[in-house]
């Protein structure tokens, strides 16, 4: 990520002392924002985000997942 132009704050290392981004308690990203679903860093987005395709399979298996857990608080 040395590359990248993501906030200070919303790093940290990992096990190996790669830089990451940091989680929440519950493994979501700290840049998110959950009520909506949206980076709140989008134009800062690590180089690992931008290249992550919207709407490939691996985008519909986590949206399907999340949506399974929200379903189920309710």
């Amino acid at each position: 990520m040395a590359d990248d132009d993501v906030p200070q704050w919303l790093l940290t290392r990992d096990a190996h002392g790669m830089e990451v981004m940091r989680q929440r308690d519950d493994g979501w990203c700290a840049a998110l924002d959950r009520d909506n679903l949206r980076c709140t860093i989008y134009a800062r987005r690590p180089r690992v985000c931008r290249d992550f395709a919207m709407g490939d399979s691996d985008c519909r298996a986590e949206r399907a997942s999340w949506r399974r857990g929200a379903a189920s608080l309710v």
